[in-house]
């Protein structure tokens, strides 16, 4: 994996979140400052998720640095919603169906299936629901489990 960091494409972000960060005098008065500067922050880490200046995750992991080291929400505010277990069943659920996509183990177990029961058009459709029964309780991505 030698991806490589694209320091030009920092630029936009940067530039869109410092011009956010400067029109805090013409905010919504709804918002308050601590809001505010939050979607400075946020419009930041969207542009960067488009531009790419690196993986999504390292970008992402950056913007929520850049909110915790400006003081915008002190550390344990910003680490709370990973002490919620959806979230880890959540990324449990990817980690595993990555793997399946990496290995093939979708691919094998399919290729089984249609081995055994690939015989006529009707064994074909009864493949295709075992394997999607097999694979759908790990795997939360219809892609993932073609």
């Amino acid at each position: 994996m030698g991806s490589t960091v694209k320091y030009r494409k920092f630029i936009l972000p940067i530039v869109v979140g410092l011009i956010i960060w400067a029109l805090t005098p013409i905010k919504p008065d709804a918002l308050n400052d601590q809001a505010w500067f939050m979607f400075a922050i946020f419009v930041s880490t969207i542009i960067a998720c488009i531009t790419q200046p690196m993986t999504i995750g390292a970008v992402s992991i950056i913007g929520f640095t850049i909110m915790i080291l400006v003081g915008i929400v002190d550390t344990k505010t910003a680490v709370q919603g990973f002490g919620n277990s959806s979230i880890w069943l959540i990324a449990m659920a990817f980690f595993i169906s990555r793997g399946f996509v990496k290995t093939g183990l979708g691919r094998r177990i399919a290729l089984q299936f249609v081995k055994l029961f690939g015989k006529k058009t009707l064994g074909l459709a009864y493949s295709l629901v075992g394997v999607d029964l097999i694979l759908a309780p790990a795997t939360p991505s219809n892609t993932a489990r073609a």
